[in-house]
């Protein structure tokens, strides 16, 4: 997907990162006077996927760490420099910085090989959050990383676990055999249709008007929908760059509380979270605070994260923690290990097939911090379509190409209810700015503090927001080949 727009005078000045600059724009010098600049370098490197290497890209810091790990009260201070050969634009995601910091291509060039930006801007709060390219398909090669963010020490020990979906095919290959063939395996270089098991009511994909896939008409709520859960079949799907034939062993100590802070960093997959004979407390979803619940099994959407603390048995045994990819057997995960635990080979294939993730824990969750009550200024409705045949996706029937912007005010309470009219699931990610889950299928919640939010197929979820970060903001799904194809608008202030 080519991304054209203008860099205005104030986004120009705005990409400069000096700090007069950045003060100009209403940046706090606070945040980056209080703790020392910290460096991350884009660059390649090799990773063993099922006895096979490949090249894929990291995002390290300057002792070869993967991400990086804050502290809300020093502000984000970070230098970012491209060893690669490929020019990239670096997205933030679930930091609400000012619209020049964003990391998108609305709001900032790309950075070419061997250039380097500054960002600086202040951390309102901690939070499990990541990193990753927003230029075209990279971040399916890998190239992200958590963005962890403390407010003072960790309370326990912490366990990051970053989950990926990967294929040896090039992701340009796998985009170009979407668009010409419909929905397609796409791994090891083969091609096919794919509907994990599920039926399209017959129809094999044939639309029911321009731009929308209508399939069976069923709500995104009910459990016999009929609907199309994978477009790929990927060559492996990896949790912290490792696959379940030789997992991550974590050393943890027995009966200790463990939080894991788990990102859904996949390019077209939904997970869900499975730990077992074991329950855990769920803490946080997308670096924001919610009312605990407990589970032992929970549905993570693209770009989602969650936060579990886990209580190890006081026996020694040791826990896994798994991934299964929805409506499929293949999984991924690691091992919570006290010393001397037996650790048993676990299956990369499940027993049996998961179901689609859908809106169960969003039923259940509530914020912790909530909105504070405030008349609804702006209501939007934002359709979500799709042709899963000629693999167009698109927002009111609209591609990035062609987009309607959604309009809002500084000081709105914005209120955007997205209907889902394809077979497909798709998980919106707003840029700049955090919602809150209102309304599910019709139905008002005081739902969970968000910056990603699941809208299942022939679905309805409503969200609100306060209109406070003015700018240009990507709205989209965060299944990179939708998106790639066109489902993606902008929340522009004026």
């Amino acid at each position: 997907m080519r991304y054209q727009h203008a860099i205005d005078r104030r986004q120009f000045l705005a990409l400069a990162g000096s700090t007069t600059l950045a003060a100009g724009l209403g940046i706090s010098p606070a945040a980056w006077a209080a703790s020392p600049r910290q460096s991350l370098t884009v660059g390649t490197r090799i990773i063993e996927v099922n006895g096979k290497a490949a090249t894929v890209f990291g995002i390290t810091d300057v002792k070869g760490r993967s991400g990086l790990i804050l502290e809300a009260a020093g502000g984000f201070n970070v230098s970012l420099t491209n060893a690669t050969d490929v020019a990239t634009i670096m997205h933030w995601h679930g930091l609400t910085p000012p619209f020049g910091m964003d990391g998108n291509p609305l709001s900032q060039q790309p950075i070419a090989p061997g250039a380097s930006m500054d960002f600086s801007f202040d951390l309102p709060r901690g939070g499990t959050n990541w990193m990753h390219s927003h230029m075209g398909l990279q971040e399916t090669q890998l190239m992200a990383a958590p963005l962890i963010v403390r407010e003072g020490e960790p309370q326990m020990q912490e366990v990051v676990v970053l989950l990926h979906d990967f294929s040896f095919t090039p992701p340009e290959e796998t985009l170009a055999t979407l668009k010409g063939k419909g929905a397609a395996v796409v791994g090891s270089g083969t091609a096919g249709m794919n509907h994990s098991g599920m039926t399209m009511n017959g129809t094999d994909g044939a639309t029911a008007m321009p731009g929308m896939n209508m399939g069976g008409m069923a709500m995104g709520g009910m459990g016999n929908m009929d609907m199309d859960l994978n477009d790929i079949t990927f060559d492996a799907y990896l949790a912290n760059d490792r696959t379940l034939t030789d997992p991550e062993i974590v050393a943890v100590d027995k009966g200790d509380t463990v939080l894991l802070r788990i990102i859904n960093g996949a390019a077209s997959t939904n997970f869900w979270i499975d730990l077992g004979q074991i329950e855990g407390t769920v803490k946080a979803v997308d670096g924001m605070p919610v009312q605990p619940l407990r589970g032992s099994r929970f549905g993570l959407a693209m770009a989602q994260r969650i936060d579990i603390e886990v209580t190890m048995p006081i026996d020694g045994a040791a826990v896994p923690v798994l991934a299964q990819r929805e409506g499929d057997i293949a999984r991924t995960g690691i091992v919570l290990a006290p010393t001397g635990a037996t650790v048993t080979k676990i299956a990369a294939a499940a027993d049996t097939q998961s179901a689609p993730v859908l809106l169960e824990l969003e039923r259940q969750l509530l914020a912790a911090s909530p909105l504070s009550a405030k008349p609804v200024t702006r209501q939007i409705m934002a359709m979500l379509t799709g042709d899963m045949q000629a693999y167009v996706w698109g927002i009111d029937g609209r591609t990035f190409d062609n987009r309607q912007p959604l309009e809002v005010a500084k000081g709105d309470r914005v209120e955007i209810t997205m209907h889902n009219m394809s077979m497909m699931s798709h998980p919106m990610h707003l840029h700049g700015h955090h919602f809150q889950v209102v309304g599910l299928e019709g139905q008002k919640v005081s739902g969970a503090m968000r910056d990603t939010v699941l809208v299942p197929s022939m679905g309805m979820v409503t969200i609100q927001f306060d209109a406070d970060n003015p700018g240009e903001w990507p709205l989209h799904c965060h299944n990179l080949y939708h998106m790639a194809a066109g489902m993606m608008t902008i929340v522009k202030y004026v």
